[in-house]
């Protein structure tokens, strides 16, 4: 007998593992799977050949349910804040699961972070990583389903946060091990959000301070993505352990595990690519062009409220509202009229979403790696909202300060010289009203506009105000309503007063210019903008210090340069025709001349003035001037 030679496989044998490898290498349905079985019995095979194929069959059959498993769980990958590239490379499960936690106390800034996972035999919830713990019996605490704040999230699969836990009344304090073990560790305010695979809760993530606070919506949206995180690593980590075990019971199918595993190797570099690139300081711009390449094809992004963000290799277009919403009821990016949609998410909150064009067909290794985009995107837009919420209220309490006449103006300069403003520049103050727009859509708007104008905006007495550079408040005014009416998609009236010219200045000026906000939507001049001086008389009583000189000038300018040159007498007819109640013989009488003299000279005031002087509206302000005149001139 010859040694080293491998006993020939029976022929049937052979021909059916080879048939059910082309099934799992194609990914046919499970039902497919019996054809070989069949095909060898309708053959002839002996009863030991079937038996094989059938052994063989079987084996198949689970290689193809872990395989499955694999390819759906893992696009089940929402890793929003898979920060560093050693993460991505850990394969341990306690060691994903101390990263997780340790980066979860660094982002958030909490003392304590923790997390417990679920005990399904025995009902409740166990403690299972701690980073920042001190106490021995907070770390191996175990909470029932619904007791305290814990095994409330666990029960009812939402975040709960409180501001103080020995104080709250919405946890079962009865409960002395769980109260006993957070008074050991000296906490305060509690933040824990579930652990999710599907439908299904494994456990809390937890973040927790020693002080009294209270939570963001930003931190609980954040915590919730590295909740997911989380949840999927603990998947992937048991995934990874069922296909080495499918790996040893049928070595043939390494080929298709190798080709699966390089598509997540791709799917990893590109996300640890792009999320390096967030980190550096990389744009919307940067992430979509980087994604371009690497999915070769065009990119738009979108806020959440359809505004571009950025775009590549592509013609500007609309985010398409309901793929955005199937996207984001799904969890998976959705195709739509060729044209793939991601919405991007920070736990339940809608961020914006990302477009894919000029791919109408995706495998499902670029469809993953589009959808782990989404989560970088995500990434970038919180990091931007927390910069620019930090920044808006900064700019809010100075803006605050320098319209309350609160601090000292030299303290004031030097703070809006540090966020790129110059007082000693002359400012107008422009104070906006929509009755269509929501506040916080209407103050965005200003707090954009404030920027491109290196002003400050914000909102005092109930009102949006916007502080910036300027020495025609009217015409700013005006194309300031222009602007964040279009913003705001409905009608902004916009009213001004200015300039200053110092800090000391804009605590009147600001009050003039919400004078003259009330005027202008008094005067039913809504989705406009101007300033006092625009309004007439109206603008002359609204003023604090009215320029009446200026006044009069504006209203009888020409006249008076008239009489001034040629020694005429055109102010005091004027004067005399309203006097007597345009009576034209009345004013002929007063002024000892013909009526032909009195018309001649009405009819120069009208080419100097304009066609409606003698219009009820223009003919009232030129009667203020005239009284004006007089009183300047001590008649």
């Amino acid at each position: 007998m010859l040694t080293g030679v491998t006993p020939p496989v029976p022929q049937h044998s052979a021909t059916a593992l080879r048939h059910l490898l082309d099934l799992l290498a194609q990914g046919t349905a499970a039902e497919e799977f019996d054809r070989p079985a069949a095909t060898a019995r309708e053959a002839g095979a002996p009863a030991a050949e079937l038996a094989q194929i059938a052994e063989a069959t079987t084996v198949a059959l689970r290689i193809r349910r872990t395989l499955s498993q694999h390819r759906v769980r893992e696009a089940q990958l929402t890793a929003l804040f898979d920060t560093a590239s050693d993460l991505a490379a850990l394969r341990d499960l306690d060691a994903v699961l101390r990263a997780i936690v340790h980066r979860a106390k660094l982002l958030l800034g909490t003392d304590v972070t923790y997390l417990s996972l679920n005990d399904d035999a025995a009902g409740d919830t166990y403690m299972r990583v701690t980073d920042g713990s001190v106490a021995e019996a907070f770390q191996r605490v175990r909470l029932g389903m619904g007791e305290g704040l814990g095994g409330l999230v666990a029960q009812t699969a939402r975040p709960y946060a409180t501001g103080d836990y020995a104080a709250d009344t919405r946890f079962h304090h009865h409960t002395t091990t769980i109260d006993s073990a957070v008074l050991d560790e000296g906490l305060r305010a509690i933040l824990g959000v579930p652990l999710r695979l599907g439908s299904r809760i494994i456990g809390v993530l937890y973040a927790a301070d020693r002080a009294p606070r209270e939570f963001t919506a930003g931190e609980v949206a954040l915590l919730s993505s590295l909740a997911d995180h989380a949840a999927i690593a603990i998947d992937g980590a048991r995934l990874l352990e069922e296909t080495r075990a499918a790996l040893v019971d049928l070595n043939a199918a390494s080929e298709t595990i190798r080709t699966h595993s390089e598509a997540m190797r791709r799917a990893e570099e590109a996300h640890d690519q792009l999320t390096d690139l967030v980190l550096r300081g990389g744009g919307a711009d940067d992430v979509a062009a980087a994604l371009a390449d690497i999915l070769d094809g065009g990119i738009l992004i979108h806020d959440a409220d359809g505004a571009e963000l950025a775009r590549a290799r592509t013609a500007p277009q609309p985010p398409p509202t309901p793929a955005v919403a199937a996207s984001r009821a799904r969890g998976r990016a959705v195709p739509l009229n060729g044209t793939w949609v991601c919405a991007v998410l920070a736990g339940p909150e809608l961020l914006g979403s990302i477009a894919l064009t000029g791919r109408a067909g995706l495998a499902d290794a670029d469809r993953l790696l589009f959808e782990r985009a989404s989560v970088v995107t995500a990434l970038l837009m919180l990091l931007r909202r927390s910069v620019a919420e930090t920044e808006d209220r900064v700019r809010g309490e100075l803006l605050g300060d320098l319209l309350s006449r609160t601090g000292d103006p030299g303290t004031l300069t030097a703070r809006a010289r540090r966020l790129g403003v110059d007082l000693g520049r002359l400012h107008s103050v422009f104070v906006a009203h929509s009755d269509a727009a929501p506040r916080h859509r209407l103050l965005a708007a200003a707090a954009r506009s404030a920027q491109t104008r290196n002003g400050l905006a914000g909102l005092h007495h109930d009102h949006v105000v916007l502080v910036a550079p300027s020495d025609t408040p009217g015409p700013d005014a005006q194309a300031l309503a222009a602007e964040l009416g279009q913003a705001a998609g409905c009608p902004v009236t916009v009213g001004a007063a200015g300039p200053a010219s110092g800090p000391a200045e804009l605590p009147d000026t600001h009050s003039e210019a919400d004078r003259c906000l009330s005027a202008l939507r008094t005067l039913g001049h809504t989705g406009s903008g101007g300033a006092t001086a625009d309004l007439g008389f109206i603008g002359v009583l609204l003023g604090d210090q009215a320029d009446l000189g200026g006044y009069v000038t504006r209203t009888l300018g020409p006249v008076l340069d008239y009489d001034e040159a040629r020694s005429t007498y055109l102010v005091a007819t004027l004067d005399a025709y309203f006097a007597q109640g345009a009576s034209l013989t009345r004013t002929k009488t007063l002024l000892h001349v013909h009526v032909n003299t009195v018309v001649q000279r009405l009819e120069r005031i009208g080419r100097l003035l304009g066609p409606d002087w003698n219009e009820p509206p223009r003919a009232l302000e030129i009667q203020l001037a005239l009284r004006l005149h007089r009183l300047t001139r001590g008649r």
